[in-house]
This record gives structure tokens, C-alpha cells and sequence, in this order.
């Protein structure tokens, strides 16, 4: 096998930017389905992405013996049972952030992978650009002496109360959809994983966070503080900032570097901004390491035990802040 036949579930706002538009570029990956629950969208959606195939059902694609791999941007609540059903199926699952509604769901998950052998990559598109492994390169050298805090934010305008990433029942929430990515990017360059100390929110609807700040603590006395939004007076802001003993390391867009980045640089030396040549996309970045993976068995960046790790900072910044697990009955 030389290339990687994959179908799509759903026909997600996203799915362009992660799969398709990528897959053009990548000569191991060619989407070749896609199945919604609506039928006529899903032929829509096929006709104009070119995809040669449309299932009348999810569990219709998953039998699909011409489908190698799935792409899974469902609701953030179907996440884990259609990553385990096409496990189940054979497939290799590419599954959109946040993994799963909760850490419980992402062991499940990490388990079946474990036990079929197949790939299952997290889509922390970010994590596969040549911008973080430069940031985390220089948060990890030295360069900055002994690291003493790291700050992440994802805040982005998303004023639309009844988008799904706003439902409860879906598992939404800003620290479920941008937030992964601000605690992703915090344990990415602290290097470890955190004890969660605090956390407060401003909601949007009961038990619904539109805004989160948590602070951490990390092995060996570092902190670190998250800020996610999807609705606040800060309307964006995409960055981090690691401060140590002798310098500090500032990123701006580190999630999307393809569009605009600046790596800046201070310590008693002077001052350095570096930008990373080139504008591949982090998305195209990312169908290149499935496809990697899948054919050579190559590891991932973001394999399912970190992926497990990630759910369990997100649940505890939940439970700090008084609310509930995503898809946990109260309380838990």
C-alpha cells in the first residue's frame, strides 16, 4: 500500500482545510468518501470537494473495504464512540480536538488503539509545524535558564450561542474547543504535566464556559496559566510566552504560523525574532504524519497517551472552576 484511502464523516466546516485541501498536496492520501446524515448534503459536499464516493450513513462508510482511514470532526461528544467504531472496523482514525468529552472516554480509546495496533492521531494540526518544535527546542535549550512560567492563550470570536461548540450535550465549551489547545501548548513547553491549582469561568448558557483561566503548577516549582475564549472582551489573542531565570520566549499564532508568526527571543544578550521560511499549512504538515504513520509506521506527535493526558487537564480545569466533566453526569 503506497497510498492512504480515507473517508470523511460528516461534512464539517473543517474538513476542507484538514483533509481535502491538504490531500490535493499529499500524493500518499486520497479522500475517496463521505457519509452524512444527510444524504443530499453529503452528495453536495462530495461534488464540489471532488470525492467519488457518498454513503448514506456513518456506519455505512466505516464497511467500506476501500476505505483504509477516517476522518472523525464530528461533535466533540461523538468523538469517542466513532473513533471506537472504526477501530472496531479496521480503520485508522484521524480525530479532531479535543479528543474525547472526557479522560475516561480518551483510555477507552487509547485502549483500542493499543489493542488493534492501528493509528489514531489527535488533530493538533499546530503540533506538526516546524514553529512548535522550534518553540519548544528554545523553551527546553537553556537558552532561557531554568523555567519559572508559562502563559498560553487561545481566545477567538465565536459570538454564536447556538453553535454546536457551545452545547452542552455535544461536550462544548471554549475549554473543550480552544482551550485544548491553550493547555496543549502549556504542557508542550513546560515539559511535563501539570497540577491544576485554579480555575474560573464566564458562561454562556448553564454549565456552558465561553471564557476559562487556569493556573498550574509543575514538578520542580514551574506555573503556568491558561486563558480560553470563544466570547470575551479580549477578542483575540493566539500566543505564549515561557519566562525563565535568564530570558523569556514569546510566540505569536503559534497555531497558525502558515498565515503570520513572530518567534521572539529576549535574554541579557539582546533581543532576537526569527520567522520560520515557508507557508505550508499545518494542516498539510499534519496529512503528511498520518500518512507517515499509516504506511510506515511512523510515530505520531500527538498519539492517544498524550491525547489521554490532555483530557485530564481539561477535566480538572472543569471541575476547579465548579463545573461538570463533559459528558459526566454533575459532579463527577
Amino acid at each position: 500500500m503506497d497510498t492512504v484511502r480515507i473517508g470523511t464523516l460528516g461534512a464539517a466546516r473543517i474538513t476542507p482545510y484538514a483533509l481535502t485541501k491538504p490531500a490535493a498536496k499529499v500524493a500518499e492520501a486520497q479522500v475517496v468518501a463521505v457519509a452524512a446524515r444527510d444524504r443530499s448534503r453529503a452528495e453536495k459536499y462530495a461534488a464540489k470537494r471532488g470525492i467519488p464516493r457518498v454513503h448514506d450513513s456513518y456506519d455505512a462508510l466505516l464497511a467500506d473495504p476501500d476505505i483504509d482511514a477516517v476522518y472523525n470532526p464530528l461533535p466533540n461528544g461523538l468523538h469517542c464512540e466513532w473513533t471506537l467504531k472504526a477501530l472496531d472496523a479496521g480503520k485508522h482514525v484521524l480525530c479532531e480536538k479535543p479528543f474525547t468529552s472526557n479522560a475516561q472516554e480518551a483510555e477507552q480509546v487509547a485502549a483500542a488503539a493499543a489493542r488493534t495496533g492501528l493509528v489514531v492521531m489527535e488533530a493538533f494540526h499546530y503540533r506538526y509545524h516546524p514553529v512548535a518544535a522550534r518553540m519548544k527546542e528554545i523553551a527546553a535549550s537553556g537558552r532561557l535558564g531554568e523555567t519559572r512560567h508559562v502563559e498560553t492563550w487561545m481566545c477567538i470570536p465565536l459570538p454564536k450561542p447556538g453553535d454546536i461548540r457551545y452545547r452542552l450535550d455535544l461536550a462544548g465549551g471554549a475549554t473543550m474547543d480552544v482551550g485544548s489547545y491553550a493547555i496543549h501548548m502549556n504542557r508542550l513547553l513546560a515539559g511535563a504535566e501539570p497540577e491544576v491549582v485554579s480555575a474560573q469561568a464566564k458562561l454562556s448558557s448553564p454549565d456552558v464556559d465561553r471564557w476559562m483561566t487556569a493556573s498550574f503548577q509543575y514538578p520542580g516549582g514551574a506555573t503556568g496559566q491558561m486563558t480560553c475564549s470563544m466570547f470575551s472582551h479580549q477578542l483575540l489573542k493566539v500566543a505564549v510566552r515561557v519566562t525563565g531565570s535568564a530570558g523569556e520566549l514569546r510566540v505569536f499564532n503559534p497555531t497558525g504560523p502558515h498565515l503570520y508568526h513572530r518567534i521572539t527571543v529576549k535574554t541579557p544578550a539582546g533581543r532576537k525574532t526569527e520567522r520560520i521560511p515557508g507557508r505550508d499549512s499545518t494542516y498539510l504538515y499534519q496529512l503528511r504524519a498520518f500518512t507517515k504513520a499509516v504506511l510506515e509506521g511512523a510515530p505520531t506527535l500527538t498519539p492517544p497517551s498524550d491525547s489521554v493526558a490532555n483530557m485530564r487537564v481539561i477535566d480538572e480545569v472543569y471541575r476547579k472552576a465548579g463545573l461538570p466533566v463533559r459528558g459526566a453526569p454533575r459532579g463527577a
